[in-house]
């Protein structure tokens, strides 16, 4: 995941829990700027422009353009009501939501409750394949929609009261159910939408039609550009710029060599080998600040050769997080040892224990008790800066191992996903999380659920899933944070992956824009870029 979800590019860690002093927002605030001018902003391929069908950063990057969300986050990672007027409950478990009047689609259709049902029914449905169908499972009727022949075709959950009300009735109660709607999955859809009733109409796709500050520009350009402007109705609060080209880059390098020469206006990960430059390259506009990524080495658990939580737990104990972060990121990121990110309540150092304690004599002993393969190939997507420190840990897990290790790079972050949900051998694989809301849950259900719309190793664990439910449904965030927390747990047993580094932004831009910012979820604030006067 607001995605927040799967990360393209390589994350650098949170400035908070480095110590870091540098904000998030640079350039200079004073003098005019042209407000119908175009910014360039850098993004990979998306996988989809379909809110439901959309969990990976930049697809996110792009819909937070054309969508606005029921609800976003304070400084304090609280929910606050944006396309929403109220989100309300007693009980945690039917939830009424009002929404603001004077929304309107880019095509001139009036927002109403049956935009966001007619969406999230068709999100839910199984046989229309949405990655992010996860999202609506806590929501009443949402097992009648799954299998090749579901049951039925609209969530039982799911009521109008009038046209800027519905109430949403969940399975069980969730105290964190306000704090989820800030997601993408979670945006409205126009009837232009669909063809028919639950039918996406062809097309729609490479040009999506929202309800945000910024309308679509013509259509998707695969691997070239999606180009946006903006949309003068929108009720809420205005960009400062006409306009902004999300420019489509396979290299990093080639996105920061453009920044440098004004042809970019803004770069949201320097690449690594970049970094100890950036600062003299860019002056003030290098900029850095918290992010809520995590890096992860993920496992094929289905495969009989890292089926081991033995074999699994070696790896990590050969892997030297520390050095990897000093010597290929230069200190600009932070280690991790658990499966959730420092900026949630419930998180907690080291939950990984021993496994993340660089041990090469224990691990090559386990490693080889346990019969691990003899060759390990680690995957991931060539367009995202990732070569360096995946050619470094394999380097390490040769020497500490005595494996024969390579890295295979894939064309786009894209096509890595699709080998992935296809179940296509490729060893080992890099992932990267973005949260999608401010929860402990975002980093672990979606990851790690059997049913998890971002499980693509195959991980189940029922007494993981029994906890996660647990959690969900307790009555306060405390005793959700136990449930979570014990869950956690049995991750660090299990070792599906290998936790490797937090996130931070360290992002840089041209001379041509000021007050760019960074947020969490990996994506350019584009309320408050301007053009450089």
């Amino acid at each position: 995941m607001r995605v927040r979800r799967l990360a393209a590019w390589t994350a650098l860690p949170l400035a908070v829990t480095l110590g870091l002093v540098a904000c998030g927002s640079g350039g200079d605030s004073g003098g005019k700027s042209d407000p119908n001018a175009a910014v360039r902003i850098e993004i990979a391929e998306p996988q989809h422009l379909v809110p439901t069908n959309t969990n990976e950063t930049s697809g996110s990057q792009v819909l937070s353009a054309l969508f606005s969300p029921l609800v976003d986050y304070d400084e304090a990672n609280k929910p606050h009501e944006v396309a929403a007027d109220s989100v309300t409950s007693s009980d945690n478990k039917v939830w009424t939501v009002k929404l603001k009047p004077g929304y309107t689609f880019h095509n001139g259709e009036k927002v109403t409750a049956d935009n966001y049902i007619d969406a999230w029914n068709y999100g839910a449905y199984a046989p229309n394949g949405q990655n992010s169908s996860y999202f609506f499972e806590k929501i009443a009727g949402y097992e009648d929609l799954q299998g090749e022949q579901p049951k039925a075709k609209a969530l039982s959950g799911l009521k109008k009261v009038d046209d800027l009300t519905f109430t949403v009735t969940l399975a069980q109660p969730y105290v964190d159910f306000k704090t989820m709607l800030g997601y993408t999955a979670f945006y409205p859809l126009p009837k232009a939408a669909f063809s028919a009733p639950g039918v996406l109409a062809e097309g729609y796709e490479q040009a999506p039609i929202g309800q945000g500050p910024f309308k679509m520009k013509g259509t998707w350009q695969h691997d070239a550009k999606v180009e946006v402007e903006r949309y003068d109705a929108f009720p809420g609060q205005q960009p400062k710029v006409g306009g902004v080209e999300f420019r489509i880059y396979q290299q990093m390098t080639a996105a920061y060599a453009d920044v440098l020469s004004d042809n970019l206006d803004v770069i949201k990960q320097i690449p690594t080998e970049n970094l100890s430059t950036a600062a003299t390259d860019l002056g003030d506009r290098f900029k850095q600040s918290p992010a809520s990524s995590l890096q992860v080495l993920a496992f094929p658990t289905f495969q009989k050769e890292f089926s081991k939580p033995e074999v699994r737990k070696a790896i990590s104990m050969a892997i030297d997080r520390d050095e990897i972060t000093k010597s290929i990121f230069k200190d600009s990121q932070q280690p991790a040892r658990s499966f959730v990110s420092p900026v949630v309540a419930g998180y907690r150092d080291d939950t990984i224990g021993a496994a993340g304690t660089f041990d090469p004599a224990k691990a090559k002993a386990m490693y080889e008790a346990a019969g691990g393969p003899k060759k390990i190939e680690l995957s991931y997507n060539g367009d995202g800066g990732h070569k360096d420190w995946i050619d470094a840990t394999c380097n390490q897990l040769k020497a500490n191992l005595g494996v024969d290790c390579v890295g295979t790079a894939e064309p786009k972050f894209a096509d890595l996903l699709t080998k992935l949900k296809q179940k296509q051998s490729v060893g080992l694989f890099r992932m990267g999380w973005v949260m999608d809301y401010p929860s402990m849950e975002n980093y672990l259900g979606p990851l790690y659920s059997t049913n998890g719309s971002s499980n693509y190793y195959g991980y189940s664990n029922p007494q993981f899933d029994k906890l996660l439910a647990e959690g969900a449904q307790a009555p306060t965030e405390d005793e959700a944070i136990k449930k979570y927390q014990a869950a956690e747990d049995l991750l660090a047993e299990d070792m599906p992956v290998i936790p490797l580094r937090y996130g931070q932004n360290n992002f840089g831009y041209s001379s041509k824009v000021k007050n760019v910012e960074v947020d969490l979820f990996d994506r350019v604030d584009l309320l408050k870029i301007e053009v450089a006067s």
